[in-house]
């Protein structure tokens, strides 16, 4: 069935990194503390792990628990320091008080990564308006992805949308990726691969003894392998 499917693994560590690749993972998300629903990792943690994988790496800017920007600069100093340590993709996604895109600090965090690729993470499933994000970042250098389940709560209860928005796949504000994650399970994998999905996210998922343990490259090596049967 037309291309691979891109298999992204949340990567915590080293450790995670190696077993991810090894499991087949296309691509890793960087983040610290899983607490606070992934985190920003240190410089020092991106240079370890892009040194032990050889894997695209979308490093996650967000220095805390919530979708508000918070400290605006802050976010910028660090996005420049992973910039300086080489790292090329990143993650972000910020919202207003009332629930809208905070356009102003995604423009000003977008502006220091010099046209680099980015995913607009699981903000948008918490938006109140999902198409008017999608209008609003329409046109940002760098926008290749929207992480989503569709729905806060995860992929079972956002099915509907996620099938919606893949049929509108080509439209003004719907040219970018959409990578499926959050509560995904592999029994959802044929209808969205039907429905013309090719990018599916884990993170709980490659890790059958939870988040205290590391990524199983097992775990990750099923994911392939039904991707590449779909």
């Amino acid at each position: 069935m037309g291309q691979r499917a891109v298999l992204e693994v949340i990567a915590l560590g080293v450790e995670d990194a190696v077993a991810a690749q090894a499991g087949g993972a296309d691509r890793l998300e960087l983040v610290t503390d899983m607490a606070a629903d992934g985190l920003t990792p240190t410089v020092a943690a991106f240079a370890e792990i892009r040194a032990a994988v050889d894997i695209p790496l979308r490093v996650m800017l967000r220095l805390a628990d919530g979708f508000a920007a918070g400290d605006v600069d802050r976010v910028v100093r660090v996005a420049r320091e992973l910039r300086g340590a080489g790292a090329d993709q990143f993650v972000l996604g910020f919202l207003d008080a009332e629930g809208g895109v905070d356009l102003r600090a995604v423009e000003r965090v977008v502006g220091v990564l010099d046209g680099c690729p980015w995913t607009f993470h699981r903000a948008l499933d918490h938006a109140v308006d999902r198409d008017a994000v999608r209008k609003q970042l329409d046109g940002l250098p760098g926008l290749d992805t929207y992480l989503t389940a569709g729905s806060p709560v995860g992929v079972d209860d956002g099915l509907a949308t996620l099938l919606a928005e893949a049929a509108r796949c080509g439209e003004p504000g719907y040219e970018q990726r959409l990578l499926v994650g959050g509560g995904l399970r592999l029994d959802h994998v044929p209808g969205l691969r039907a429905a013309g999905v090719d990018a599916f996210h884990i993170g709980g998922a490659a890790r059958p003894e939870g988040w205290g343990r590391p990524v199983s490259a097992g775990a990750v090596e099923g994911w392939r392998e039904a991707l590449d049967a779909g």
